[in-house]
């Protein structure tokens, strides 16, 4: 096992993709994990497995319900997903899904004796979810010193964020910069069974200009093209 063992949390979308690529610029040996949460848009899973094997990652999946506790655009098929700007906390927030996933990361990171977490979240671009922001991090890295062993014994895991205070167009450049494959990634909250993106959504939208002020083409294959 590697002195530098790190668990990337791995979506499959533009974000994470790039937090795992600075994972492994900084010499990380990444372990990518997914989850499987009930999502609609879950083509973001073959995307995350496109992704991990090109950056020579293990990568692992595990499951989660999260649709059992529905409260979310992305979860229950019923919450319609807005194609317009809205302002406020989104449909499309899931319910303590960050914690959740931070929780399993924390998890498998103990195990494996990994001592670091990446997440690719960002308060810029994040459309208002609470468990984006700095203070959330902070807080989970506090809970993580004090319910594990590795923490008790006092080699606690570091949260990652290189993302956090970066624009859509920032992080676009820092990924095209360590040669990430944008093409392979899916962000579309309501992408179709082949990973296409529906150009209309908020994350759709947020890509798109991300792109476009970065000054990069933008390699998303949308639906209907």
């Amino acid at each position: 096992m590697s002195a530098r063992s790190a668990v990337v949390l791995l979506s499959g979308g533009l974000d994470s993709a790039t937090a795992l690529a600075l994972a492994r610029e900084q010499g990380f040996d990444c372990y990518a994990l997914s989850i499987d949460y009930g999502q609609r848009h879950a083509a973001e899973l073959e995307a995350a497995r496109r992704v991990a094997l090109a950056a020579g990652a293990q990568h692992r999946v595990m499951r989660v319900d999260l649709a059992a506790i529905g409260g979310s655009a992305l979860t229950d098929p019923a919450i319609a997903v807005p194609e317009s700007p809205t302002t406020g906390i989104p449909v499309t927030y899931v319910p303590a899904r960050n914690t959740i996933m931070l929780a399993l990361a924390l998890a498998w990171a103990e195990v494996l004796g990994a001592r670091d977490i990446f997440i690719g979240v960002n308060v810029l671009d994040a459309s208002g979810y609470p468990d984006c922001r700095p203070e959330f991090i902070a807080a989970f890295a506090a809970l993580a010193a004090l319910a594990t062993r590795a923490g008790v014994e006092g080699s606690p895991c570091r949260i990652h964020t290189p993302l956090i205070a970066l624009t859509k167009a920032q992080i676009i450049s820092a990924g095209t910069r360590l040669k990430v494959d944008y093409a392979s990634t899916v962000s579309c909250y309501q992408a179709d069974s082949g990973g296409r993106a529906c150009g209309r959504c908020d994350s759709c939208r947020l890509r798109r200009a991300g792109f476009e002020a970065a000054g990069v083409s933008d390699p998303t294959r949308y639906q209907g093209l």
